[in-house]
């Protein structure tokens, strides 16, 4: 496994836009798999779940450039 590397997910219901900090792990290009952590989904709703592959994209938040996953990878 590569080195973990921070990425954001969206939080879901929460009325704002809100970013979760995760870890994830780079696969290729703008490729990265949510690695396995604690997760409540007693407390917040994550847009991608652990063991996810995501797309992520450098986007534009209140705390300025993030890289954050903006989509589902498509399984072959």
């Amino acid at each position: 496994m590569s080195e973990s590397v921070q990425i954001y997910v969206s939080l879901l219901n929460e009325g704002v836009n809100v970013w979760r900090p995760v870890q994830a792990e780079h696969l290729h290009g703008d490729l990265y798999r949510i690695i396995s952590q604690p997760y409540d989904r007693a407390i917040e709703t994550w847009q991608f779940e652990p063991d996810d592959e995501v797309i992520c994209k450098m986007v534009k938040s209140s705390a300025g450039l993030i890289l954050a996953a903006t989509g589902k990878a498509e399984k072959p």
